[in-house]
C-alpha cells in the first residue's frame, strides 16, 4: 500500500525543535514533502532578510529523516508553492495555526486536497519554539485598532471628530509586513530603541518622538498617530481626534480583568498579502455623515468594552467595519469579503487589520474560532 503524500510549506529560517516537531507531526500522515519559501518571498512577506539563505535552509530541511523530499518554491507570495503542489498532487496539505489562511484552504478545496491544521505540540520534554522567539529578542509591541481606524487622519476627523480604540499586543507572532499591526511604526521604534520601549518616563512623549521620527518634515503621506501611540502605550487605549494629527484626549485602561476579557474574545485569521501596487485609497468617498457613523461606532465599542458586553461590542465592531469600507471600499476587495463571509454567522463582530489584504480578519466572539490565533495584550 502506497503512503499518502503530505505537503508543508514555510520559511524554516533558524531551524529549531518547533520546526522538527511540526515535520514529525505532519509525517505521521504519510510521506512528507517540504516547499521552502525563497529569500525573495520571505523579503516580500516579512520585509526582512533571512538569517540563513534558501540554499542553507534547503540543505538542513532535506537532511531531516522525516522529510521525503524538499525544494525551494518557485512562486511568490502566500501561494508561492502553487506550481509545485500541482505537480506533486499531494493527498494532504498540512499547516500550523499561524500559517493557516482561508486562501490556502480554498486552494486545497479546488484541487481536492485534504487540509489539516496542526495542533502545534512541542516534542515531549522540549519547550515550544518559534523563529520569532529565537531571533535577537525584540519586545517592542504591535498594535491592533479595534474600532475607529482612519479617524486619526485629519482628512477624516476634520469632517467629524471621533476616537480610535487600540490594544497594544505582545510580539508573539512575526506578523506580516503591511498587515495593519503598525509594522512600519514598529520598525522605526526598533531604530530608535532597539529592543523595547524605554521603561518609565512619559509614554505620550515617547509616542510623539516616534511619530515625528517616522514623519519628518516633507513626508508626503503622514502615518496616523494611532500607530505610534498604539505600540508605545500599553493596554486598551481611546484616542480622540478633532481636526488634527494628534489626539485631544487619551484614555488608557490597564486593569487586568478587562484586558483578559478582551484577549479571550479576539480571534485573528491571516489573509493573503496585499497585491503589489494596490491602491487602498482609490474610490475613496469620505463624507461628514460617514465619518460620524465611524465615530459613533467607535464610541459604542468603547462603552461595550468597559461594560464587558460582548454582543454590543461585536455589533459595534461590525458597524465600525461597515463605516470604514463605505469611505474606503478598496479596504475590502472581493477576495477579502469572500474570506470573511464564512465567519460572519459564527461570531459576534468582525473587522479588518490591514487594508486590501495582507493583514488579518479580526473576529469578536465568545466561542473559539477554528484555526484562529489569539493575542496577548501588553500590560504596564
Amino acid at each position: 500500500m502506497s503512503m499518502k503524500k503530505v505537503f508543508v510549506s514555510g520559511c524554516y529560517d533558524m531551524l529549531h525543535s518547533g520546526h522538527v516537531a511540526f515535520f514529525e507531526e505532519a509525517s505521521q500522515h504519510g510521506d512528507l514533502y517540504v516547499g521552502i519559501g525563497s529569500d525573495a518571498t520571505v523579503g516580500e512577506l516579512k520585509a526582512r532578510k533571512t538569517v540563513n539563505t534558501d540554499a542553507e535552509r534547503l540543505y538542513m530541511v532535506k537532511a531531516l529523516k522525516v522529510v521525503k523530499d524538499a525544494w525551494i518554491n518557485s512562486g511568490s507570495g502566500i501561494l508561492d508553492f502553487e506550481e509545485e503542489v500541482k505537480r506533486l498532487k499531494p493527498d494532504i496539505f498540512f499547516v500550523n495555526s499561524d500559517g493557516h489562511s482561508p486562501v490556502k484552504e480554498r486552494f486545497c478545496e479546488a484541487l481536492g486536497i485534504e487540509y489539516i491544521v496542526s495542533r502545534r505540540i512541542p516534542h515531549a520534554g522540549l519547550p515550544a519554539r518559534s523563529t520569532t522567539a529565537l531571533r535577537e529578542e525584540c519586545l517592542i509591541p504591535f498594535r491592533i485598532d479595534l474600532a475607529g481606524g482612519w479617524l486619526d487622519q485629519p482628512f477624516v476627523n476634520r469632517l467629524y471628530p471621533g476616537a480610535v480604540i487600540t490594544v497594544c499586543i505582545e510580539p508573539d507572532y512575526e506578523f506580516n509586513d503591511r498587515s495593519g499591526m503598525s509594522t512600519s511604526s514598529r520598525k522605526k521604534a526598533i531604530e530608535l530603541w532597539q529592543t523595547n520601549i524605554p521603561e518609565g518616563g512619559d509614554r505620550e512623549k515617547y509616542a510623539r518622538t516616534l511619530f515625528c521620527y517616522e514623519n519628518p518634515p516633507g513626508t508626503e503621506y503622514v502615518s496616523g498617530s494611532q500607530d505610534s501611540l498604539g505600540i508605545v502605550m500599553p493596554g486598551l487605549n481611546y484616542f480622540y481626534y478633532n481636526n488634527g494629527y494628534w489626539p485631544e484626549k487619551i484614555i488608557s485602561r490597564l486593569d487586568g480583568e478587562l484586558l483578559t476579557w478582551i484577549e479571550q474574545r479576539v480571534w485573528l485569521i491571516p489573509l493573503y498579502p496585499r497585491k503589489k501596487n494596490y491602491n487602498v485609497l482609490a474610490r475613496t468617498d469620505i463624507t461628514a455623515e460617514k465619518a460620524k457613523a465611524l465615530s459613533m461606532a467607535a464610541d459604542r465599542s468603547w462603552e461595550a468594552l468597559l461594560s464587558h458586553d460582548a454582543e454590543a461590542w461585536g455589533r459595534a465592531t461590525a458597524e465600525s467595519y461597515k463605516a470604514q469600507i463605505s469611505m474606503f471600499p478598496n479596504m475590502a476587495p472581493e477576495e477579502v469579503q469572500a474570506a470573511l463571509r464564512p465567519y460572519q454567522s459564527k461570531v459576534l463582530g468582525w473587522k479588518l487589520s490591514g487594508a486590501g489584504g495582507g493583514g488579518y480578519l479580526v473576529l469578536i466572539g465568545e466561542q473559539p474560532v477554528e484555526h484562529a490565533i489569539q493575542i496577548r495584550i501588553r500590560r504596564e
